[in-house]
């Protein structure tokens, strides 16, 4: 079975990544804490190079990113050239495009782009994930959004990367959709939810929540994930960096380092 390694999604830590010197001193904690890699997204202006360097020193593992639709559609030999750079081997998209969530037309369509975005990076050595929210879960003719991308992408160029939370704010059950992905992701992020008593849904840190994650843990390992990156959107009433390292201690907790 292959192991489940733990990364940050580093869009948690978004507002300490606005500039180079924030970006070296973010990556330090990060390592300090005692976390082996990150997933870049949120990063401010850098050199590639300059970043690489940086994750480097510390012994950061990129494991994969968000990219902008825009980067994919119209500069598609600089995102692979950037993830060359980076050793990094998957290339994130984080969310549907607003022109494509309307119709059940319009996710068949990006369908068939995410496709071709696939190919062109496969072709290149890399692979595309497709990360969602909570809106494909919305039906348009007895399908949800998200049957349609995984209906309608080809298996072998568009993986996915399961966001837990969102599945489950979706209405969805993240462990039978961790499931369903077998063969499929590599990458998932993990995030959990809790309910205010004003029945308020909100980020929590993992296994501070609701979420069922020795479950979730148990169907990534059986589908071969191999990097599980930790992400909380927002913080509320403590440090990004100390929400990171509740969920990492709760994780090692179930097992995972």
């Amino acid at each position: 079975m292959r192991k489940l390694k733990l990364a940050v999604q580093l869009y948690t830590l978004r507002n300490d990544l606005k500039t180079p010197e924030d970006i070296s001193e973010s990556l330090k904690k990060v390592k300090r804490l005692g976390y082996t890699a990150v997933q870049a997204s949120g990063v401010g202006p850098i050199d590639v190079h300059e970043f690489k360097a940086l994750a480097d020193r510390e012994g950061l593992n990129i494991c994969a990113t968000h990219v902008g639709y825009n980067d994919l559609l119209n500069n598609m030999d600089g995102v692979i050239a950037q993830h060359k750079a980076w050793d990094c081997k998957y290339v994130g998209l984080g969310g549907l495009p607003v022109e494509f969530r309307d119709s059940r037309e319009g996710y068949a369509a990006f369908a068939k782009q995410a496709t071709e975005f696939g190919r062109q990076l496969q072709a290149a050595g890399l692979k595309f994930i497709y990360h969602n929210h909570d809106f494909e879960f919305a039906k348009y003719e007895g399908k949800t959004g998200m049957d349609i991308l995984f209906e309608e992408t080809d298996p072998e160029a568009v993986d996915f990367e399961l966001d837990v939370y969102w599945v489950q704010a979706g209405g969805a059950d993240p462990i039978a959709w961790i499931r369903k992905m077998g063969g499929r992701m590599k990458v998932v992020h993990f995030k959990d939810m809790i309910v205010t008593p004003d029945r308020k849904q909100r980020f929590a840190e993992i296994g501070e929540g609701n979420m069922n994650f020795r479950g979730i843990i148990e169907a990534c390992r059986e589908i071969g994930v191999e990097w599980a990156a930790v992400e909380q959107d927002d913080c509320y009433d403590r440090n990004p960096f100390d929400s990171i390292a509740i969920s990492l201690r709760n994780l090692q907790a179930l097992g995972l380092n």
